[in-house]
């Protein structure tokens, strides 16, 4: 009986050792890093490497941290350019821990993490676009050549502003806030490793006001259009007025020229008809005579002729017996 106890002891202890030993017993994945601290204060290097690791247990805390690229994403932000133009400006950045000490020290956890990089970022953010006109945010870099419609420069070349030459562009203000940030953010354990502008848009208070000037500017350049092709009808309607002028006095001169020519060939046969002899000749100058009274007489004609008028040589021989 006296040998159980003991027995039995030793297994409770033994039990209880184990147990201390796997509460001192941690595992580190390849994503991770540990630092470990006694009462919130760090002890010894902090663990990079993945694997089964071992702590005093119960004095000593694992504080896991990740140890990939981690992302921040802020929240779109009004603000002013240079040239006073409100805008909404969406960026985000890439970062990770790399000193996880004095992360630790400094921040403890992600959450806190993400507001000062919401602090830091959106500051730096803010300061580059202040300094800087819109033009310089929108364009990539200063070595772009912006596409122009060649075609509207060369038939409107007043109507398409001129694009302002840009000193540095959205590449070079990214890397001027990266650098500005990057530098703030070393103290809390953290490099930055990029930081892009997401997207840019204008202020929504802004944006009637900017759709306005872009109708306007476009109903300029279609008022332009309109302008020339009205310009262009008018000297096609003219162009066709006066060549259809031409023909027509091209074509009166032909009527009258062939008319000349025909009467000439008529009067040529009237006289080859009629003056063979004397009595034909008379008969062809008395048909003349009457085609004359038909065209200038009727029942309310009045003729004033002296009596020895060639006209009134046929009318003086009729008697009053020929009339009835």
């Amino acid at each position: 009986m006296k040998n159980r106890i003991p027995l039995a002891s030793f297994g409770v202890l033994a039990i209880l050792l184990i147990s201390i030993a796997l509460m001192g017993a941690y595992t580190v994945d390849e994503t991770e890093q540990v630092v470990i601290t006694q009462f919130g204060k760090p002890v010894g290097e902090p663990v990079t490497t993945a694997g089964l690791k071992f702590k005093i247990p119960v004095l000593h805390e694992a504080n896991f941290l990740d140890k990939r690229v981690l992302p921040w994403d802020g929240a779109p932000t009004s603000m002013p350019t240079k040239d006073k133009t409100y805008i909404s400006v969406d960026t985000f950045a890439r970062w990770q821990i790399k000193d996880p000490l004095q992360f630790l020290l400094r921040l403890r956890e992600e959450r806190s993490a993400q507001s000062r990089l919401d602090d830091i970022l959106g500051s730096e953010t803010r300061n580059v676009v202040a300094k800087n006109e819109l033009i310089e945010i929108v364009r990539t870099s200063k070595d772009r050549v912006p596409v122009k419609d060649e075609e509207l420069l060369i038939r409107n070349p007043k109507a398409i502003q001129s694009f302002k030459p840009i000193a540095k562009g959205r590449k070079k203000l990214e890397q001027e806030i990266f650098e500005a940030a990057a530098d703030k953010l070393t103290e809390f354990g953290i490099e930055l490793l990029d930081v892009r502008f997401k997207r840019i848009d204008y202020n929504p208070s802004v944006k009637t006001k900017i759709y306005s000037r872009m109708i306007s500017e476009r109903q300029q350049i279609a008022a332009g259009f309109r302008s020339e092709g009205a310009g262009e009808a008018a000297k096609i309607n003219g162009n066709r007025e006066r060549e259809l002028k031409r023909i027509g006095s091209e074509a009166y001169k032909d009527v009258l020229r062939i008319r000349g020519e025909a009467d000439a060939k008529s009067t040529k046969i009237y006289a080859s008809a009629y003056g063979k002899t004397p009595d034909s000749i008379e008969f062809y100058e008395f048909l003349e005579t009457m085609k004359v009274y038909e065209s200038i007489l009727d029942n309310d004609t009045t003729l004033v002729l002296t009596t020895d008028a060639e006209l009134f040589r046929y009318l003086k021989d009729i008697s009053p017996d020929d009339e009835k």
